[in-house]
């Protein structure tokens, strides 16, 4: 299996590559990002792209891949609704556009969160941007697509946010995670399920096009 990654240097997005590289089944990994991975493998190539909402020019390089795990995002604290709807929903779907043009086979992977509001008319403009993105990308041609809704993720295996008190309070909050995912897995999943579980869904499929991190952990 041939996969790309969008936001492969996010925590997310780390925890994914992490897994893509030890799994035999995967043959070949295309990080796309504005920034190298920092990463070296045998199986991953880095193509840096500063434009998201135009990906003309490395159309070339996007086709023949099996799936896709798109793992950018951001938090909407502080970001007024029009930014907010640009960088998680006009971005995703202009990515989203270009694969499914290009690779009619190929399964598409979203994370997005726990709360996402499907009906698109809930109080939280998050949620109501997440959803329209999810409904969105269930409607264009792809073989499969999945939205993934974790709720709490603990960073393993060296996986770190890129803002600094995040890391601290991960480190410091570490054994009350750890107690979190054992005991109620319905609100706590690792980075390292949640990139096993987004491979095995694009090479084995899933009942549900919706994951919530019950599913996640069982998967």
């Amino acid at each position: 299996m041939k996969v790309i990654i969008f936001g492969a240097t996010g925590m997310v997005g780390q925890g994914v590559l992490l897994e893509c590289l030890v799994d035999a089944g995967i043959e070949a990994v295309l990080a796309v990002g504005r920034s190298p991975t920092g990463q070296s493998h045998p199986k991953l190539r880095d193509l840096r792209h500063d434009n998201f909402t135009d990906f003309s020019a490395i159309e070339s390089q996007l086709a023949g891949y099996d799936a896709c795990f798109f793992c950018l995002g951001v938090s909407s604290i502080g970001m007024d609704a029009e930014r907010y709807r640009h960088l998680t929903y006009d971005i995703t779907m202009a990515a989203a556009t270009t694969l499914a043009k290009l690779n009619p086979g190929m399964v598409f992977t979203y994370v997005t969160g726990r709360g996402t509001d499907s009906t698109e008319q809930g109080s939280l403009m998050w949620a109501r941007v997440k959803g329209k993105t999810e409904n969105d990308l269930l409607k264009l041609p792809f073989k499969a697509a999945y939205m993934f809704r974790p709720a709490g993720i603990q960073p393993l295996h060296g996986v770190r946010s890129k803002v600094g008190w995040i890391n601290a309070v991960y480190v410091i909050c570490a054994p009350i995670l750890s107690y979190f995912h054992r005991a109620m897995p319905q609100y706590m999943t690792t980075s390292e399920q949640l990139g096993r579980a987004m491979i095995k869904v694009a090479r084995d499929g899933y009942p549900k096009q919706i994951l919530e991190s019950e599913d996640i952990n069982r998967i």
